[in-house]
């Protein structure tokens, strides 16, 4: 089946966000009197938005009763600074010149609330603007849900098994697969040394962004 569009996750693949988010962490567990992280510590854990850095951080879950309470705390501290620091990982606008000599369409299928993504992606400085953006919130179910995938294709107007979907998150790729799209894993994104990266279903893995288009 041909490819006619290839759709990206944003945290920790096309956007480096780790800095951002470990600030709005750090922000809120020394408002807290709690020690703060390092970034060695949170960019294993970035991708998993602000429930992970919570559990990082103050470990709290997501069926702790105060659970909510600290996600909005979050939340209220990231909107503080999301592109303060934020930037393309290198070689993202490359990639994305390589798509388009090649007429493909790209896209972001990202778990980040669209009160975020609607105004951090106009500042990324992408070379060209997607062709569809898929929020967390944009479904009424997040990624490993197949539903943001199907939302994107249909906007797009093609079927998944004509994408590619390129994430660093198990969530990412079982998202991908179980939609029939083909999956690639981003090795340079937040990927912790804990995780079986072999046991995900991947169908392709990549060191750096412009390897996007020896696949296809």
């Amino acid at each position: 089946m041909m490819t006619r569009a290839v759709l990206f996750d944003l945290d920790g693949t096309l956007a480096d966000t780790a800095l951002d988010l470990g600030g709005a962490l750090n922000r809120l567990l020394k408002r807290r009197g709690l020690p703060e992280k390092s970034m060695a510590e949170i960019r294993p854990v970035a991708s998993h938005g602000a429930s992970g850095l919570i559990l990082l951080g103050a470990g709290i879950g997501r069926n702790h009763p105060e659970h909510a309470r600290w996600r909005q705390d979050f939340l209220d501290e990231y909107e503080q600074g999301f592109a303060r620091e934020t930037v393309l990982f290198d070689g993202v606008n490359e990639m994305l010149l390589g798509l388009q000599q090649k007429n493909i369409a790209w896209g972001i299928i990202t778990n980040k609330p669209h009160t975020f993504t609607d105004r951090l992606v106009p500042q990324l400085g992408f070379v060209s603007p997607p062709a569809v953006v898929v929020s967390g919130d944009t479904t009424d179910e997040p990624k490993p849900s197949t539903k943001p995938m199907y939302f994107a294709c249909a906007q797009l107007g093609i079927v998944p098994d004509e994408c590619w979907y390129v994430g660093d998150a198990e969530r990412d790729m079982q998202a991908g697969r179980q939609a029939k799209m083909r999956t690639v894993l981003a090795d340079w994104g937040y990927i912790a040394d804990s995780d079986d990266t072999a046991s995900w279903p991947v169908d392709a893995v990549i060191q750096q962004p412009i390897q996007v288009l020896d696949l296809l």
